[in-house]
């Protein structure tokens, strides 16, 4: 037997509470060395606590960059609101589109570990490149970059050094990110029900540090590079980015991993194609649509790498059980020893691709949300410094108002886990007359994009107002009006709210209902979505300012925000997440959750609500 083999070879002798198991993990995971992991020495909150502080670090890091990045644009780069706004969309989306490209080479060939450490060293390189060119030749004059002194025209080339410094911050986080959430989802066995518990409340405090670690970023740091103190607040993100590569590194043999399953685009072209040349087969009816299915029965379950779970076969997309459906032809080929996965394939990998199928829907109507949150890092900034910032001889830099959906999302977790979620259990048991889960992942999300929409309206309530304090002072003055920047709050605080409902609820969601190979494409959906939302966003700035500067002229999100009417584009961010709402519920419903085989060591049907 292979637990045996290993309690041999590691002359480790059964604890109590091991059950006979040698105390090993239920769901595939290994160690360091490739063998079956062992509870107490790897995994768990030891490994998990590494991952959040990695987490913090990194972010800190991170937005130490983004969150100044529109005024760096504007002050030293000379932009104007528009293009600064577009830019820092470009930017961000490109960091979550390099999402894609970790997961795929963590899923694929490299396991989630290497994949992290290398993007790791990727984006210390591209903060230290960018450090040292802002101290260099980007700030010219010393001290420009603030609010008083313009900086000087810069050449091509040292613009494109610039570029080419936050793309490999860009490539360097967005490789990193997806992988870091489920790596640290991987350190707790959900076959064991403790550690499955912990594992759903791992995502929370996952979000939660990635917000604490980005506090530090937008007060503090954001204090100095609004001062103009640039080239300080990026090479104090260098360092931050470097000690989470040092922490996470000195965790190696801690982790637990699971190995890379092989090329996921390969797979699904094989179903696809497979599906394809059986278009012609007459399928049987539903009551047996499972006879004449092919599948793999593997029968050593000892395999260190036998983590994959077996779906159970569904009946939507019917039309890609032809894949694994075998004709005559198939067993006159199995007779010959001729075998094909494009031509036919196991029912389980035909799952696989149903669903992700399942999945883009629901996906599709998180770009919407993702839009309306990253008005945080761009419009929500240029809006807070056309407004009154400084307090008795204190400058508030606008940037710094992301602190309060910082604390936003801290009071919304811990409200949500200690109080919220608590009462929903009581109250579905007292319905079904049984014990129950809490919200689900999927109603959550919907809570989300309900709280995502009062954002929009109480942004574009205070874009009312301060325009109305800027006709009374100088409509065409570029200085700030007299309302004070902390209108602002409650547009944050929704925002933070939201997230606490839409993200932590997505990275559960995508987690939880991809297949196990998949498990890091999961997880990269819920960047991507934030990738497409930059996207969408910067498209939709574009689209109004030349529909906008036609019928009112200089446009609604012009230089001087005092002539535009960026309230109009708060509304209508507001009306088109509500659309997308309507559409979101209709998927919701329609959506089935992913169901395993049984287990015969958890005795559960596999089942995961959604």
């Amino acid at each position: 037997m292979a637990c045996l083999e290993v309690c041999m070879e590691r002359k480790f002798e059964e604890e109590e509470g091991m059950k006979g198991d040698c105390g090993t993990t239920l769901d595939g995971t290994v160690d360091l060395n490739g063998l079956p992991a062992i509870k107490a020495k790897t995994g768990g909150w030891v490994a998990g606590a590494i991952i959040l502080v990695n987490q913090g670090l990194a972010t800190l890091a991170f937005f130490g960059v983004g969150v100044n990045l529109v005024l760096f644009l504007t002050r030293v780069l000379g932009q104007n609101n528009a293009e600064a706004a577009n830019s820092v969309s470009k930017w961000t989306g490109t960091v979550y589109i390099f999402s894609l490209v970790g997961a795929f080479l963590s899923d694929s060939y490299w396991g989630r570990y290497k994949t992290c450490a290398i993007f790791q060293v990727i984006f210390v390189l591209g903060l230290v490149s960018l450090s040292a060119s802002c101290y260099k030749f980007l700030l010219r004059p010393r001290g420009c970059g603030d609010q008083l002194i313009p900086c000087g025209s810069h050449s091509n080339l040292e613009i494109s050094f610039f570029y080419l410094s936050i793309y490999l911050v860009a490539l360097g986080n967005g490789g990193y990110q997806p992988n870091i959430a489920t790596f640290g989802a991987d350190q707790f066995d959900e076959e064991d029900p403790e550690e499955g518990h912990a594992k759903v409340a791992f995502f929370s405090y996952f979000y939660l540090a990635l917000n604490l670690g980005s506090l530090f970023s937008n007060t503090l740091l954001s204090y100095f590079e609004d001062k103009g103190m640039w080239a300080l607040g990026f090479w104090v993100s260098a360092g931050s980015a470097l000690a989470a590569l040092v922490l996470f590194l000195a965790g190696t043999t801690r982790y637990r991993h699971f190995k890379p399953s092989g090329n996921p685009l390969s797979r699904f072209s094989q179903v696809i194609v497979a599906a394809a040349k059986k278009w012609k087969v007459q399928m049987p009816p539903p009551s047996t649509a499972t006879d004449g299915l092919y599948e793999v029965i593997d029968l050593d379950d000892s395999s260190a790498n036998n983590s994959n779970r077996k779906i159970l076969h569904t009946h939507e997309f019917k039309f890609l059980d032809r894949a694994a459906y075998i004709t005559s032809k198939d067993l006159q080929d199995q007779k010959e020893g001729i075998s094909s996965l494009w031509q036919l394939c196991p029912i389980s990998q035909v799952e696989e691709v149903k669903c992700v199928l399942r999945l883009l829907p629901i996906w599709l109507c998180t770009i919407i949300y993702s839009v309306v949150f990253t008005q945080m890092a761009s419009l929500f900034v240029e809006q807070g410094a056309a407004m009154r910032t400084t307090f008795s001889g204190f400058h508030f830099p606008p940037a710094s108002m992301s602190s309060f959906d910082i604390v936003s999302v801290a009071v919304f977790i811990f409200l949500y886990r200690w109080v919220l979620d608590p009462l929903a259990i009581r109250l579905r048991r007292k319905k079904a007359k049984s014990s129950s889960k809490g919200l689900t992942e999927l109603q959550r999300m919907g809570i989300g994009l309900v709280i995502a929409v009062l954002a929009m309206v109480s942004a574009g309530i205070v874009e009312c107002y301060r325009l109305k304090y800027a006709q009374k002072s100088c409509m065409h003055c570029e200085g700030s009006s007299s309302l004070s920047i902390f209108w602002q709050v409650p547009q944050y605080a929704f925002i933070g709210a939201s997230e606490v409902f839409m993200y932590v609820g997505q990275l559960e969601f995508f987690n939880a209902q991809a297949p196990d190979g998949l498990k890091s494409f999961g997880s990269a959906l819920c960047m991507t979505s934030i990738s497409l939302g930059n996207y969408v966003s910067s498209l939709l700035v574009t689209v109004v300012m030349k529909i906008s500067e036609e019928h009112h002229t200089p446009g609604w999100i012009p230089g001087n925000l005092n002539r535009g009417h960026l309230d109009r584009f708060y509304f209508l961010l507001a009306v088109l997440t509500t659309a997308d709402l309507v559409v979101y519920i209709a998927c919701a419903k329609w959506y089935k959750g992913i169901k395993h085989e049984t287990r015969p060591e958890t005795g559960e049907d596999g089942e995961r609500r959604v």
